[in-house]
Order: structure tokens, then C-alpha cells, then sequence
């Protein structure tokens, strides 16, 4: 029986088209909750541009004029105080720690995943269990030990802490990651007597580096965000940019373009590390996902 070519045509079976409304419903709800964490994002910045008269109004301005006092505030125009040693000793600390933390998880992975480990299972559980303790139940015995020692105000201290504070996490992303390296190419390497330095730089580092990056930059945000051991156990010297944010709410008042421009430009670091290991983020956090 021919059919009209007025009829309707039919666009797929029942189960097809509640797959599409589905698929179309989760697609919004994910573009609606990507706003909703963008929102306050966007609203600093463009507070950070706004002067102080203008971002104190209730209900804040939305048009208002743009200005950069809120930055040149920041950066020491009024008061003289610099934010640079800060920013420095924040990166400092987050990329040592980050670059201590692949040094150390990479080789501790490799013998969870690949090396015959009896009870690794029981090892990740260890890992995990030294973050199930809060973190300020270990900051009176750390402070006693850092005064002892004399490493108070010292960024090397941070650095420490850092590093053992993400090594077990690097630890679980790493073996889950290196579980995905294909054995063959590791038994092909090991026939050609590569030893583990050989195998680790060679063979296991170019096919993890998703896994790699996306380590990395999990373990360098944390470090560039810590604040509480920082906030107790650094002064003058050794302060991170996330005290020195803290130290802009004063006895004056809290001035909000100051604030907010000072939040941007600490984010900045994190953002550029994000979009420049984007693409290796996104595989790596994936990695394994879809068997």
C-alpha cells in the first residue's frame, strides 16, 4: 500500500524517541547547572570592575561604569602592600608539591597496577584512610612539630604538607589510570631489556598522560586553594595568596571590588592551567570510564 506524501513520517520507534526526549532533558539540565556554577563567577568579575560605591549598592548594579581601581587597589596602588610574594610563594609551593606528588604516585601506581602486589586492595584502602582523618585534628600535632623544628613561616613546610596530603589521591587516579596501559607493550619493553626508569619514562608515560595531566592539575589546585595549615602555620614570609585574600577583610569593612578583583587574579592560575591540559583533562578523568 503506497503511503501519501501528506502522511505523517515516522521518526523512529517509541523507545528511540524517549531516548531523544531524554537525552534533550539531561542536555539542559546540564547546560542550566553549568550556568548556575558560572553565575557567581561571572558576577565577580564584573564586580571586580565596578568601583567600590557602585559594588556596595543593594541591589547591585548591574550597569554600572566600569573602572580598575578595585585592581590597581589590589596590586598595592594605596596601601603599598605587594601581592607578588604571596602569589610566588603559592605557586612555588603548589608546583613543587605537584611535581613531589607525580615522583612519588606514579612508581606506587605502577606497582598497584601492573607489579604482581599481593593485597593491593588493602594498600588503596590505607591510602584512602590517611584523608578519612579532618584536617584540623592534625594541625595541633603538625604546628608542635613545626615549631620544634623551627620550619614555621617556611614554605618548604607547605611543601611537605602538600605532598602528603595528595599523594594518596594521586595514588588512586594513577592506578586506575596505568591499569588502562596495555600489558603487551610492557612485556614487548621488557623482552628489549628496558629496566623500570626506561619503562616508567618511555613506554608508561606517554600512554598515561591524560591520567598524567589530570593528576597533576587536581593535586596543583588543591595546593594553590589550601588555607588552613597555611593560614596557621605561615606569617610574613611564607604566606600563600589564599591568606593574603583573607587579610582583605579588615576592621574598615569589607570592600567588595578589592576583594573580587583579588579573587580573579588568584583564580587566574588555576583557569590557565585548566584550558591548557583541557583536552588530556577531559581523557584522563574519562579514562577507563567505558569498558
Amino acid at each position: 500500500m503506497n503511503r501519501s506524501p501528506l502522511a505523517p513520517r515516522r521518526t523512529g520507534s517509541p523507545e528511540a524517541r524517549r531516548r531523544r526526549r531524554t537525552g534533550t532533558l539531561l542536555g539542559l539540565t546540564a547546560w542550566l547547572c553549568g550556568i548556575g556554577f558560572f553565575l557567581p563567577v561571572a558576577w565577580m568579575v564584573l564586580t571586580s570592575f565596578h568601583s567600590e560605591t557602585d559594588a556596595a549598592t543593594n541591589p547591585p548594579s548591574v550597569g554600572a561604569g566600569l573602572s580598575l581601581h578595585g585592581y590597581r587597589e589590589f596590586f598595592g596602588a594605596g596601601s603599598g602592600i605587594s601581592p607578588w610574594p604571596p602569589l610566588i610563594n603559592s605557586l612555588t609551593a603548589s608546583v613543587v608539591a605537584t611535581v613531589l606528588v607525580l615522583l612519588l604516585a606514579i612508581p606506587a601506581a605502577y606497582a598497584l597496577a601492573i607489579k604482581p602486589v599481593r593485597k593491593w586492595s588493602d594498600v588503596l584502602f590505607f591510602f584512602l584512610s590517611t584523608k578519612m582523618l579532618p584536617l584540623v585534628a592534625g594541625l595541633l600535632p603538625v604546628y608542635l612539630v613545626a615549631q620544634n623544628t623551627g620550619m614555621l613561616d617556611s614554605i618548604w613546610l607547605l611543601v611537605l604538607l602538600y605532598t602528603s596530603m595528595n599523594l594518596p589521591i594521586a595514588v588512586w587516579m594513577m592506578r586506575s589510570f596505568l591499569a588502562e596501559v596495555p600489558v603487551e607493550m610492557l612485556e614487548a619493553a621488557s623482552i628489549d631489556g628496558a629496566g623500570l626508569t626506561t619503562t616508567l619514562t618511555r613506554i608508561v608515560a606517554p600512554v598515561a598522560m591524560p591520567g598524567i595531566a589530570a593528576t597533576a592539575l587536581i593535586s596543583f589546585i588543591f595546593s594553590w586553594n589550601e588555607l588552613l595549615f597555611a593560614r596557621v602555620l605561615t606569617g610574613i614570609v611564607a604566606g600563600t595568596s589564599p591568606v593574603f585574600l583573607t587579610g582583605l577583610v579588615t576592621s574598615q569593612g569589607l570592600f567588595l571590588a578589592k576583594v573580587c578583583a583579588a579573587a580573579t587574579v588568584i583564580s587566574l592560575p588555576v583557569i590557565v592551567a585548566g584550558f591548557a591540559a583541557q583536552d588530556k583533562l577531559v581523557q584522563g578523568l574519562s579514562l577507563g570510564a567505558v569498558k
